[in-house]
């Protein structure tokens, strides 16, 4: 009677240990490559999954966006200017039966493509472009990477340059730069300005000599803002035309 109860006992362990190594349930986000006596022979999921025991194996693949930091890498400019470039990866797995059997280590061969990318593509642009167009950079190593990546099952969706770190001597140049540069637009500015006044003082002259009248009538307001400034200054209204005479005599003689 006790063989009977151990030998179903055994049974029941038997067949629950069959079960747990049979059964395998994959969430929404998963995928299983099954191997059967090493070969390839689906992927399977989501959902309840039924393996036979010691023949198949099957292994899970996520299919969600991995990110994935690019540690900061020497990148040497065009114009030969040394900064350090750190970025943010962000890729998916599109067909998990490559991921598995084209690239032994998907994450760490990502990883690795990214960072001589990354310094491939910088290189071959100036300081300036790295700081003012970084939106282009990001799309151009984003295309490189997905279609490196696409042999083995992985979409990259994005790639973003998080930092891009100089020294203090680069630093206190660009500051310089920049100071001459918002100089420079400052003298621009200035000439313009002085440009247009002079332009506009031409038309009011012009303006002013075609009606006499117009030029007494200017040459009272001056006087009026002046004797309103409260000076001590005494003006000699002295007309112009007395002026141009005593010229003229004196260029006679």
């Amino acid at each position: 009677m006790m063989v009977g109860y151990v030998a179903y006992l055994v049974l029941a362990l038997v067949v629950v240990m069959f079960l747990s190594a049979a059964i395998r349930i994959l969430r929404e986000y998963e995928r299983g490559v099954v191997f059967t006596l090493g070969r390839f022979t689906g992927v399977k999921g989501p959902g309840l999954i039924i393996l036979v025991p010691f023949i198949q194996q099957m292994v899970r693949v996520d299919l969600r966006v991995v990110v994935q930091d690019v540690p900061p890498q020497d990148v040497i400019s065009r114009d030969n200017v040394s900064v350090k470039v750190n970025a943010v990866l962000y890729f998916r797995i599109v067909d998990a039966e490559r991921a598995i059997i084209q690239v032994e280590d998907f994450m760490a061969a990502t990883n690795q493509l990214a960072q001589t990318t990354l310094r491939s593509v910088l290189g071959k642009h100036e300081l300036d472009e790295m700081l003012a167009e970084r939106d282009k950079l990001n799309n151009d190593v984003q295309e490189i990477l997905d279609q490196r990546t696409d042999a083995w099952g992985i979409k990259v969706s994005n790639v973003e340059i998080k930092h891009v770190d100089l020294n203090e001597s680069m630093v206190r140049a660009i500051a310089k730069q920049a100071e001459a540069e918002r100089l420079r637009r400052a003298k621009v500015i200035n000439a313009d300005g002085e440009q247009q006044a002079a332009a506009k003082l031409v038309e009011a002259g012009r303006m002013l000599s075609a009606e006499p009248q117009a030029m007494q009538l200017r040459y009272f307001e001056a006087l009026h803002d002046i004797a309103g400034e409260r000076s001590s200054t005494v003006v000699f209204p002295l007309p112009v035309d007395l002026l141009s005479q005593f010229l003229k005599q004196g260029g006679a003689k």
